[in-house]
C-alpha cells in the first residue's frame, strides 16, 4: 500500500480525534456551574439508586456510566428506555434519581417516560445536546453536552456527541467518588477480581509462607544446616531468629554464593548464621498490601526477592517471595 495512502488514513484518524477532543474542551465552557451543582447534589442526596437511561448509542453510553458509578461507590443501573415503558419502569421509585442521555432531547422513548417519572416524583438529570428540548424542560438539572458537529464525515453517526456525554458521566462519577471520600480499600471491595482488585486487596498475610513452610535458623546454626534449610524451604532464604523468635537477620542464596569472597574455604564448616546473615533486613508486615511489598523488593538499587514477615514485636511469622506476589497480581 502506498505510503501516501497510509499517511492519509493516519491524518483522517487524527482529524476525528481532534474534533472529539475539541468538543470535550468546549463542553467545559458550556456546562453551567449552577446546573452541575444541582446535578451533583441530587446524586449525593439519592437514597436509592441512580437509573441511567438512553436509547441506541446513547444507551450504550448510559450502560457504561452506570457501571462506572457503581464501581466507584454510587449504586446505579442501566435501564433501556424501551424496556422501561414495557414494564421495567417498576424498577424505579421516588428514592431514585434518573439520568437521561439524549443528544436531541426529543428521543421518543425517553419523552414517553417523562410523565411517568413525574408521577413517581423521581428527580431527573438531563445529559442533553439541546437545552431547549422537551427533556431539558422536564429536568431538575440540565447538563449541556451540545456539540458543533459529529466527528462522522457525514455529520450523522453519533461519535462526538456520545464521547462528550461519556466524559460528563465520568466527571459526575469521579466528583461523587471524591466527595464521598471513597478510599482504595473501599474501591477494592467492588473489584475483587482482576489485576486492579488484587493489587488493592491482596495482603501479605494471604500469600506468605508460614508455620512449617517458613524456614528459620538460630544465630548459632552452622553453614551446612543453613544450606539444608534453604534447600528444604525452597524459597531461597532463611530468617535468622533469637530464642524468642525475633528477627536478627536473613540469609539468602546470594549470601551463600558470596561466602568465597568473604571467608577462606576451610572456614566454611565452622561458619554460623550470625556470621553469614544480613542484619536488619528489609521486612514486610502481614497487613501490608502485597503490591507494596513488591515495591519494597523491586525499587532498590540492588533488587531483593524475599522478605521476612514480622509482627509488631519483630517476631518472624512468615516469609514472602517475589514470585508469590507476581503470580497473583
Amino acid at each position: 500500500m502506498p505510503h501516501e495512502t497510509l499517511t492519509t488514513f493516519h491524518q483522517q484518524m487524527l482529524d476525528c480525534m481532534r474534533v472529539e477532543a475539541e468538543s470535550n474542551r468546549r463542553c467545559t465552557d458550556r456546562l453551567d456551574p449552577v446546573e452541575t451543582e444541582k446535578a451533583v447534589r441530587l446524586l449525593l442526596d439519592c437514597r436509592g439508586k441512580v437509573v441511567v437511561l438512553g436509547v441506541g448509542k446513547s444507551g450504550i453510553i448510559a450502560h457504561k456510566i452506570a457501571a462506572t458509578l457503581s464501581s466507584t461507590g454510587t449504586p446505579a443501573i442501566h435501564l433501556h428506555a424501551s424496556d422501561a415503558v414495557h414494564g421495567d419502569l417498576g424498577l424505579v421509585d421516588s428514592r431514585d434519581v434518573v439520568i437521561a442521555i439524549s443528544n436531541s432531547g426529543v428521543t421518543d422513548e425517553i419523552v414517553a417516560l417523562l410523565p411517568h417519572l413525574q408521577l413517581r416524583k423521581v428527580p431527573l438529570i438531563a445529559v442533553v445536546g439541546n437545552t431547549s428540548s422537551t427533556l431539558a424542560a422536564h429536568a431538575e438539572a440540565v447538563l449541556d453536552t451540545s456539540i458543533d458537529r459529529e466527528a462522522c464525515p457525514l455529520n450523522l453517526a453519533p461519535t462526538t456527541s456520545t464521547t462528550v456525554a461519556l466524559a460528563v458521566g465520568d466527571a459526575l462519577a469521579m466528583t461523587l467518588m471524591q466527595t464521598k471520600g471513597v478510599t482504595s480499600d473501599r474501591f477494592a471491595i467492588n473489584h475483587p477480581a482482576g489485576r486492579l482488585g488484587k493489587r488493592l486487596a491482596l495482603k501479605v498475610a494471604g500469600l506468605m509462607h508460614s508455620g512449617d513452610k517458613n524456614p528459620t535458623a538460630g544465630s548459632g546454626t552452622r553453614w551446612a544446616e543453613i544450606i539444608d534449610r534453604i534447600s528444604t524451604g525452597n524459597l531461597g532464604a532463611v530468617s535468622v531468629v533469637d530464642n524468642a523468635g525475633q528477627l536478627l537477620g536473613i540469609i539468602t542464596d546470594g549470601d551463600l554464593r558470596r561466602l568465597a569472597g568473604r571467608f577462606p574455604v576451610d572456614r566454611f564448616e565452622s561458619l554460623t548464621a550470625a556470621e553469614i546473615m544480613t542484619a536488619r533486613p528489609v521486612v514486610a508486615r502481614p497487613g501490608m498490601l502485597a503490591y507494596d511489598a513488591l515495591q519494597l523488593m523491586e525499587k532498590r538499587a540492588a533488587q531483593i526477592t524475599v522478605l521476612p514477615v514480622v509482627d509488631e514485636e519483630n517476631r518472624v511469622i512468615g516469609l514472602i517471595h517475589l514470585h508469590d506476589i507476581i503470580g497473583k497480581l
